[in-house]
């Protein structure tokens, strides 16, 4: 997936946020995710890394994961 979705989302550590959508860098134009968590905070991250995984006990899962 190279889309971003909107809508509520899980991090593999439980955290849950909201998905507000896709940003750009406003210099090197990268894809940003841009989302809010449960306290309001918003954060971005890169969008390949937002869609990518992680590794748990040598296992990859989905770095976020769509409620």
């Amino acid at each position: 997936m190279d889309t971003l979705e909107p809508g509520a989302y899980v991090h593999f550590k439980g955290g849950r946020y909201d998905v507000v959508g896709e940003a750009r860098h406003s210099e090197t134009e990268e894809r940003l995710a841009l989302y809010r968590s449960a306290d309001g905070s918003l954060w971005v991250r890169p969008l390949d890394m937002f869609l990518g995984e992680a590794l748990v006990d040598g296992v990859a899962v989905p770095r976020f994961t769509k409620l």
